[in-house]
């Protein structure tokens, strides 16, 4: 099992609140030992002007829920944070409507650097966008 804190997939959505992910309807659905997975509505918040998503919102469903994944990791989060140094989406097919679905696993979980590979589906199970995150590891300031 990857992950150092304990958490609920409630717990992680009370914590959306009044964010980016909670204005585009992001919400986490499943969990395991080595992967989390969130949804996000394909609808007006999240579509681009011809009526399809958006390619900035599949970057925040990604960076969400990489970034999640990457607190998770953390072996003590009162005395570490977690910050994005990089990400990247390839778009390969569009979506009108329904859900999309980000399911985030590790490429490598290090002290300092933590990779994470995001593949985000359609309902039916096709490949709408692949992401990759790198997140930085670094030291909360008092």
């Amino acid at each position: 099992m990857i992950w150092n804190q304990a958490f609920t997939l409630e717990g992680l959505n009370n914590s959306i609140g009044n964010t980016l992910a909670g204005h585009l309807g992001i919400s986490f659905v499943e969990k395991d030992d080595n992967y989390l997975v969130a949804k996000m509505p394909v609808d007006h918040r999240t579509h681009q002007p011809f009526g399809i998503l958006h390619g900035g919102a599949s970057a925040a469903l990604a960076e969400t829920v990489g970034s999640f994944a990457g607190m998770l990791c953390l072996k003590d989060v009162t005395k570490n944070s977690i910050v994005g140094l990089e990400i990247n989406a390839n778009h390969l097919k569009s979506v009108k409507s329904g859900f999309v679905f980000a399911k985030v696993s590790p490429i490598r979980v290090g002290r300092t650097v933590h990779v994470w590979q995001i593949d985000i589906t359609d309902e039916n199970g096709n490949r709408v966008c692949v992401s990759r995150l790198t997140l930085a590891v670094i030291e909360n300031r008092v």
